[in-house]
C-alpha cells in the first residue's frame, strides 16, 4: 500500500513538474495599458464634457428656481429640476458605465490575442507578480486603441 502510495505522489510531482516546464507566462501592467489607451482618454475627455455641461444646466436651473415668485412655485420648479437632475446623473452613469466595460473587454481580448500570438499560456497581471513571467506591456499598448 505505501509503494502505491509513493508512486501516486511521486507521479503526481513529476507530473505537475513537467506541465509547469511546458507554461510559457507573460505579466502586463495593466493600468500602463489603460493610461495610454485612446479609448480610455477619449472617454475620460467626453466624460469631463459631458460633467460641465451638467454643471451649467444646473446653474440656469438654480437661476430659474431663484426667479419665482412664490414659495409654492419654487418647491415646485425644484422638484421638477431634481427629478430632471436624477434622469440626467442616471443616464450619464449608465453611459459611462457601458462604455468602460466596452474597453475593458478591448483591452482583455488585445491582451488574450497577444498572448495567443506570442505562444503564452497564461498572462498574469504585473502587479501581482513579484518575480518571473516575460513582460509584454509594450506590445499591448502598440495594439490597444
Amino acid at each position: 500500500m505505501k509503494k502505491v502510495l509513493s508512486f501516486v505522489l511521486i507521479t503526481l510531482v513529476l507530473g505537475t513538474g513537467i506541465a509547469m516546464a511546458e507554461q510559457k507566462i507573460a505579466v502586463v501592467d495593466v493600468p500602463a495599458v489603460v493610461a495610454k489607451s485612446a479609448q480610455v482618454q477619449a472617454l475620460k475627455k467626453d466624460q469631463h464634457a459631458k460633467m460641465q455641461d451638467l454643471e451649467k444646466w444646473l446653474k440656469a436651473a438654480q437661476a430659474d428656481v431663484e426667479k419665482q415668485k412664490t414659495q409654492e412655485g419654487k418647491e415646485k420648479l425644484l422638484k421638477k429640476y431634481n427629478a430632471d437632475f436624477a434622469k440626467k446623473k442616471e443616464t450619464l452613469a449608465k453611459d459611462y458605465q457601458t462604455r468602460l466595460q466596452t474597453i475593458d473587454k478591448n483591452i482583455t481580448d488585445t491582451i488574450a490575442a497577444q498572448a495567443r500570438a506570442k505562444g503564452y499560456n497564461m498572462v498574469i497581471s504585473k502587479g501581482a507578480v513579484i518575480y518571473g513571467g516575460e513582460d509584454i506591456t509594450a506590445d499591448v499598448q502598440k495594439v490597444v486603441k
